[in-house]
């Protein structure tokens, strides 16, 4: 499981609080999501919590986990 962030991010920093595993860091231009790291918050809430705070939606679930 893991969702990523597309290059539509915006750098605003909200979704990084958001992650109980510390999986999002600055990646080169955009934030990232370390999907190693990245559980989509299970086993802490019923759904992530980075997708709905996300102003510009640039936060999405990688097609291989749908």
């Amino acid at each position: 499981m893991a969702l990523t962030i597309t290059n539509d991010c915006i750098n605003c920093d909200i979704c990084v609080a958001e992650c109980p595993n510390d999986a999002i860091s600055m990646g080169k231009l955009v934030y990232q999501i370390n999907p190693d790291t990245c559980t989509e918050c299970e086993g802490y809430y019923d759904q992530p919590q980075c997708i709905p705070v996300c102003p510009v939606d640039s936060i999405i679930q990688l097609p291989a986990n749908r």
